[in-house]
């Protein structure tokens, strides 16, 4: 049983993995406005604004999840869409259509991101 200290922090995790999530679609969506108006930019920039956005959402529904099993499946859907953005970041640079500055930030939120819901992952398989 958690004492009401520990259930205080889980909560302030919470909202905190909550804030950040949105703020990274917020930056994403920043992103995808900046882009050059090239059609390889664009569809680029669709993908990324698509699994970008998405993780924050993924987690909200982890939030509300009715069982451990279905938290689950939700934090493993938004690892799979920060990994696809991480991707569309990686094209972005290496294509010349932004430079490495305008995606590093993005880049390590990602990798913080997916650290932080790799840990919740294997904590609730191991509540299972």
């Amino acid at each position: 049983m958690l004492s009401s200290e520990q259930k205080k922090k889980e909560a302030n995790d919470g909202q905190h993995l909550r804030v950040r999530t949105k703020q990274f679609a917020l930056e994403i969506i920043r992103l995808y406005v900046s882009l050059p108006k090239r059609t390889e930019a664009l569809v680029l920039g669709k993908q990324i604004l698509r699994s970008g956005t998405s993780v924050g959402a993924h987690y909200r529904e982890a939030q509300r999840a009715r069982s451990n099993a279905e938290f689950i499946s939700k934090f493993e859907g938004g690892m799979q869409e920060l990994e696809e953005t991480l991707y569309w970041l990686e094209l972005l640079e290496e294509s010349g259509i932004v430079v490495a500055d305008q995606v590093s930030t993005l880049q390590k939120e990602a990798n913080e991101l997916m650290a932080i819901m790799v840990a919740s992952v294997k904590i609730a398989k191991g509540a299972s």
